[in-house]
C-alpha cells in the first residue's frame, strides 16, 4: 500500500467557471488558473501522483504549456488513472475536503464523487468528498479562493 497527500488553491475571480470535482457550480465567481482550475480534482490527482512519489501535477501537466489551458481536470485525472494502473496499483480509497465560504458546496458532492470515481475507474463508495468553511477566517473565509485536500491510499494489483 501507499499513501498520498495533495493539496491544493485557486484564487475566486470574475469572469471564470467556479467547477469544483467536475461540477459547474452557479456563482457569481469562478476559480482561477490555466486549465479549468478544478481545486478538488488538482488536490486528488497530487495525492494519486504523490502516493506514486512522481511529483506532482505541475510536473505531469505545466501550467505554461498550451496543452493544458483550459484543460478538463477530470480528463486530466483519468491520465493520472492510467499512470496508477500502469504502476500496478489501484485506488483504495480518497478522503478529500473543499475549503470554502461560498458557494454551498453540500448539493453537488454526490455528484463530485460520481466523477472523480468515474475518472479514476472506482467504486464511488472509495470517494469520500467532504466540504466546510473556516468561519470567514483567512482567504477562503474572506471568499477570497476555495482549496481543498486530499488524502488517497493506494493499493497493489
Amino acid at each position: 500500500m501507499r499513501i498520498g497527500h495533495g493539496y491544493d488553491v485557486h484564487r475566486l475571480v470574475d469572469g471564470r467557471k467556479c467547477i469544483v470535482g467536475g461540477v459547474d457550480i452557479p456563482f457569481s465567481k469562478g476559480l482561477l488558473g490555466h486549465s479549468d482550475a478544478d481545486v478538488l480534482v488538482h488536490a486528488v490527482m497530487d495525492a494519486i501522483i504523490g502516493a506514486l512519489a512522481l511529483g506532482d501535477i505541475g510536473h505531469l501537466f505545466p501550467d505554461n504549456d498550451p496543452a493544458y489551458e483550459g484543460a478538463d481536470s477530470l480528463v486530466l485525472c483519468a491520465h493520472v488513472a492510467e499512470i496508477m494502473e500502469k504502476k500496478g496499483y489501484v485506488i483504495g480509497n480518497i478522503d478529500a475536503t473543499v475549503i470554502a465560504q461560498a458557494p454551498k458546496m453540500a448539493p453537488h458532492i454526490e455528484k463530485m464523487r460520481e466523477n472523480i470515481a468515474s475518472a479514476l475507474n472506482t467504486d464511488v463508495e472509495n470517494i469520500s468528498v467532504k466540504a466546510t468553511t473556516e468561519e470567514k477566517l483567512g482567504f477562503t473565509g474572506e471568499g477570497l479562493g476555495i482549496s481543498a485536500h486530499a488524502v488517497c491510499l493506494l493499493e497493489k494489483k
